[in-house]
């Protein structure tokens, strides 16, 4: 399980790491790796994904530099952080919070 007080003790950047796809998706989206810092420092986790591999991850939401929130997922071997992928969550998806996702018609 992931503890915001282990992801705060080593949410800095030199231990923050990237794939490709993440630092991509970052660029599209204008999230710069201060935003992830001030996500994990403000934020509290509202997913748990305890059967990811390599490590465990969560979905975090935070703020990010300019108190907008935002999604990011961060996996750790609390050691270092492993960004996943950050995003501004889309309301049409989240319900109001952003906290919970909508239910789904089947």
């Amino acid at each position: 399980m992931m503890d915001m007080a282990m992801l705060r003790s080593i949410n800095q950047p030199e231990k923050i790491a990237l794939t490709e796809h993440a630092r991509l998706r970052l660029y599209e989206r204008k999230i710069r790796i201060s935003d992830i810092i001030r996500c994990i420092e403000t934020g509290e986790v509202i997913e748990q994904y305890n059967d990811d591999k390599p490590f465990p991850s969560c979905l975090i939401l935070g703020e990010d530099t300019e108190g907008k929130l935002f999604h990011t997922v961060v996996g750790s071997d609390t050691e270092s952080l492993f960004l996943i992928t950050a995003y501004y969550p889309d309301a049409g998806r989240w319900e109001s919070g952003y906290k919970n996702r909508k239910e789904t018609e089947k």
